[in-house]
């Protein structure tokens, strides 16, 4: 099976978007004007982002299960929700940089951002950028939760797409679950 030429085409053409996605999503971080301060508007397009981030992610299972090949369709999913959360948080951290550059320990680029972000997301520790302010740290435990929370429910979410998109295509060929015969095309 695995020198299916769909599958092998299927795989290389879900590589390349993924690619095309993270490059795409990278270049509107580096090229979008990020010149406002850090506001209550601010947090609300954050939260704003990260419900269109949860619609996407929602959209992604119901694909999944509907793919022919669900697990193939899984980490499409994964690599284009994962560097819109990323990127979102980078940007915010970015914000609230240049409106209050008391909020970390040193002052952030576009990059440094991206890095600290990064930092958080792995689960690596701190070492040297930091929070300061309340405000910093406040934001930075709200994306450690929002990690925890893609991390576990969103890879259990994924894992049972993918089981239920296979379990769907198993009865497409073989019948029913009560070992019909298949259903007529």
């Amino acid at each position: 099976m695995d020198g299916d030429p769909k599958i092998r085409r299927s795989a290389v053409l879900t590589a390349v978007r993924s690619i095309l996605t993270l490059a795409a999503v990278l270049a509107a971080y580096y090229l979008l004007p990020l010149d406002s301060t850090f506001t209550a508007g601010t947090v609300a397009v954050l939260l704003g982002g990260l419900v269109l981030v949860a619609l996407v992610f929602a959209w992604q299972v119901r694909t999944i299960m509907r793919s022919a090949r669900p697990g193939l369709r899984a980490i499409a999913g994964v690599a284009t929700a994962l560097p819109f959360f990323v990127l979102l948080f980078a940007a915010t951290y970015y914000l609230l940089e240049r409106s209050a550059p008391e909020s970390f320990t040193e002052a952030m680029s576009r990059t440094d951002a991206l890095y600290f972000t990064m930092t958080v997301f792995s689960t690596v520790g701190f070492g040297d950028i930091t929070p300061r302010t309340e405000l910093a740290r406040l934001l930075t435990t709200g994306q450690m939760t929002a990690n925890f929370l893609l991390i576990g429910v969103a890879a259990r979410f994924l894992l049972g797409a993918v089981q239920e998109g296979r379990r769907l295509r198993s009865l497409e060929t073989t019948g029913d679950e009560h070992g019909g015969p298949p259903a007529a095309p």
